[in-house]
């Protein structure tokens, strides 16, 4: 082999969808009746006004790329997808497409209200590809994964929107795309199956080419490589996930205050002892602002994996006194408490926990591997192993969230997973609360002063 082959970089993986000066152009008329004067007088009279939804897009993904597109309401985003999905044609420019594309989009396009979902399963499978023989072999996956019950022999029109998406994601995983189109569909499901959804998008990413179109910055920035921020039609920005959404987050903050934001200076902050609550939290509760966080009881059918050698067989939401909570406040201290049934002898069990919000994203977690490091505490078979985390609660945004948790056995590099559970405890939260982020902190202390010139 030559020396210049064998310092040569990796080949750039194969461009699976491009987009070269893209648009799409719609004609707006004041009236009705000008579309049928409009066909009479042909080109010779322009009786309508152009709006361009979408313009001048150059764009290349690769293969394995995970692509996410952000943007207000209007800017073009569900058009772009659909002129790369096909279902609609550009007016300028062209897009090419490599592979099987699935596309989920607006909820019940592909479906037809009157037939069943099991008739409509069969018609969009067909249209994407796939043989009668190979529907006939996935139908029972597809089925189970929608989990839909007795509603799939009913007609889609009685379906809800959660049933709806349930059943056309549940095709969209089973058709073997190369490339996968989402927009904005999760929005409207449960908070288990969109987790579900979440798991198996993050592993077609090992392996396919996935566009992810979402108002959560921080889904796009934990699910997606690469991002493109589209305003107007047009191609504002394009880069690393992280760096389009902070720079689409800062404009619309700066129009939002009606002018450019300034970089803080750094400051220096004296160090102050720190209090064991949050310095506002009998304000908080007695303000609207108050995180109320319902706790739904442990599910110990919660879909999970491991060698089964220890089960978690309970989970539970403590106060400090060792009362379980059935309501927690955002800021308040809390025990997260994890029991397992050990079934052969550890010699370093660990016990661990990560919460999560309902597209899956990681918020925080922990386990009792480094304070146990240098004392592990054996267990014997037959025998039950709890661990006790005590931590002060976040404040959470309205929605779902669920702890997942997890037993092993080993070191923190190397250790057999025995339990793992995916949605193990499901919490709500209300209100408004305070977080400017994905979660909002206690705060110990917040401090503001004049300082003499």
């Amino acid at each position: 082999m030559s020396s210049e082959l064998q310092g040569s970089a990796p080949a750039p993986a194969e461009v699976v969808i491009s987009a070269s000066g893209l648009g799409k152009c719609y004609h707006i008329y004041s009236r009705p009746s000008q579309r049928l004067w409009q066909a009479l007088v042909g080109r010779h009279r322009k009786l309508y006004d152009e709006f361009w939804a979408l313009r001048g897009i150059d764009l290349e993904v690769r293969r394995g790329e995970t692509l996410g597109i952000i943007g207000r309401n209007g800017s073009g985003k569900s058009t772009l997808l659909q002129l790369i999905a096909g279902t609609l044609n550009p007016t300028i420019g062209e897009v090419r497409t490599n592979g099987r594309v699935a596309a989920l989009l607006e909820l019940g396009s592909g479906f037809n209200p009157e037939f069943t979902g099991r008739e409509n399963v069969q018609f969009n499978a067909a249209i994407l590809g796939l043989t009668p023989s190979e529907i006939s072999g996935r139908m029972e996956q597809i089925l189970e994964f929608a989990d839909i019950g007795a509603f799939i022999d009913q007609p889609v029109k009685t379906y809800s929107s959660g049933m709806m998406m349930r059943l056309a994601f549940s095709v969209m995983v089973h058709v073997d795309a190369d490339v996968l189109i989402i927009d904005e569909a999760l929005a409207v499901g449960d908070a288990f199956f969109t987790q579900k959804c979440m798991r198996f998008l993050r592993e077609f990413k090992e392996r396919g080419t996935l566009l992810f179109v979402s108002h959560d910055s921080g889904a796009v920035m934990g699910l997606c490589d690469r991002a493109i921020w589209l305003d107007g039609g047009v191609l504002r920005a394009t880069g690393s996930a992280k760096e389009v959404v902070n720079e689409y987050l800062e404009a619309f903050l700066s129009e939002r205050e009606g002018r450019p934001l300034a970089a803080t200076p750094a400051v220096d902050a004296e160090v102050r002892a720190r209090p064991r609550r949050d310095v506002r939290q009998a304000l908080l509760d007695r303000s609207q602002l108050r995180n109320d966080i319902e706790v739904v009881a442990f599910d110990p059918d919660a879909p999970g994996f491991g060698l089964q050698k220890a089960r978690v067989v309970d989970v539970t939401l403590l106060d400090e006194q060792g009362r379980q909570l059935p309501m927690i406040v955002g800021g308040e201290t809390v025990v997260l408490e994890v029991v397992a049934e050990v079934a052969e002898d550890f010699d370093n069990p660990i016990i661990g926990f990560y919460l999560r919000d309902r597209l899956g994203q990681l918020l925080f977690g922990d386990n009792t591997y480094v304070s146990y490091a240098d004392h592990a505490v054996a267990v014997s078979a037959g025998s039950k192993l709890r661990a006790r985390f005590v931590f002060d609660m976040p404040r959470l945004s309205a929605g779902d969230y669920h702890f997942t948790v997890g037993v092993s056995n080993g070191t923190q590099q190397d250790h057999s997973i025995q339990h793992w559970m995916h949605e193990a405890l499901h919490i709500k939260a209300q209100g408004q609360g305070l977080p400017a982020g994905i979660v909002g902190l206690p705060m110990h202390g917040i401090y503001m002063e004049q300082l003499s010139e």
